[in-house]
C-alpha cells in the first residue's frame, strides 16, 4: 500500500488527512497489544466524510499509515503541542484513554522512532510541502485544511462533551484574519455546536505550515465523531447524520474557495 493517496487539484485548497489511515506494517503490528490492535484513536471515515470535495477541484493528501505507527500531526522533535495537558506522543505509547498500545517491552525505542520518522513521517510531509509549493506557484498562495475527528467524550483529554465542530487557527496565527472570520460565520449559521481555538487549536501541521505572511494559510477542523458515526467498535458510519454534516462541511469549503477568489490574491488579511 502506498504511504498516502494523492490527487492533485487546481484550486488553491489542499485537504490533508493525517490520521485516517489504518495500515500497520507487519513488523510493527506484531508488537501491538490487544488494545493497540483495535486502532481505536483513528479518525474514522474522515476521507469518506469529505468525499464530496473531490468534485470541487481540491488537492487531496490522505495518509494510509495508522497514527498508531507514527503521528503525522505531531512535532517531529517530540515537543508537546499542549504543554501541561494530556496528549499522545510522536510514536504513541498509549491510547487517548491512557491504555498501553504495545506489549510489555515492545514499545518503540529512540532508534525505532527515528526509523519511523524517516520511513513514514518525512515522505508524507515532503508530499504535503510539494503540493503547497505547486499550489503557490500556480495561484500565488495556498490554503491548507487539515481534516480530523475524535470521539466527542474523552475525559482524559477534555472535560465534558466536545463541541461538534472545532476550528483551529492557532489563535489566529496560522491564517489570515478575514479567512478566520468567514469560517467562523459559516459555523455560526450552522445548527452545530462549535468553537474557535478551543481544546484543539491546531496541531503541528496547522502550526508548521500556516504562514499567512508567506501566503500559506492553514486551519484545522476537528469533528466530534458522534455527528456522523458510532463512537464505539466497530465504528459504524451513520448515513443520515453524515449527510447532514456534509452539507455544513461543504459550506465551509465553499467559503474558503470564495475567500480565495475575493481576498486570496491580495493576501487575505
Amino acid at each position: 500500500m502506498p504511504l498516502f493517496d494523492l490527487v492533485e487539484g487546481e484550486t488553491p485548497l489542499i485537504l490533508s488527512f493525517p490520521h485516517s489511515g489504518t495500515d500497520v506494517p507487519s513488523d510493527i503490528a506484531q508488537h501491538l497489544g490487544p488494545v493497540g490492535r483495535g486502532l481505536c484513536d483513528t479518525d474514522w471515515h474522515v476521507p469518506r466524510l469529505y468525499d464530496f470535495a473531490r468534485e470541487m477541484g481540491v488537492t487531496w493528501l490522505a495518509a494510509n499509515i495508522s497514527r498508531t505507527v507514527i503521528d503525522l500531526n505531531r512535532d517531529p522533535s517530540s515537543v508537546s503541542l499542549y504543554p501541561g495537558q494530556a496528549t499522545t506522543d510522536l510514536c504513541p505509547l498509549e491510547t487517548f484513554d491512557g491504555e498501553p498500545l504495545w506489549q510489555a517491552g515492545k514499545a518503540p525505542d529512540a532508534d525505532e522512532v527515528e526509523r519511523r520518522k524517516e520511513k513514514y513521517f518525512m515522505p508524507y510531509h515532503q508530499g504535503l510541502a510539494e503540493q503547497i509549493a505547486r499550489i503557490k506557484a500556480r495561484h500565488g498562495f495556498a490554503v491548507l485544511y487539515d481534516c480530523h475527528s475524535i470521539r466527542g467524550t474523552v475525559p482524559r483529554l477534555f472535560e465534558g462533551a466536545l463541541p461538534s465542530l472545532n476550528l483551529g487557527t492557532d489563535q489566529g496565527k496560522s491564517c489570515g484574519r478575514l479567512l478566520e472570520q468567514d469560517l467562523s460565520a459559516v459555523l455560526a449559521r450552522s445548527s452545530y455546536t462549535h468553537v474557535l481555538n478551543g481544546r484543539f487549536r491546531g496541531g503541528w501541521i496547522t502550526r508548521h505550515y500556516g504562514r499567512p505572511k508567506d501566503r500559506v494559510h492553514a486551519v484545522q477542523m476537528e469533528i466530534a465523531q458522534r455527528e456522523y458515526m458510532e463512537e464505539r467498535p466497530p465504528w459504524l458510519w451513520h448515513e443520515e447524520r453524515a449527510t447532514a454534516l456534509q452539507s455544513t462541511l461543504k459550506d465551509v469549503l465553499e467559503a474558503i474557495l470564495q475567500w480565495a477568489r475575493k481576498e486570496g490574491a491580495s493576501g487575505g488579511f
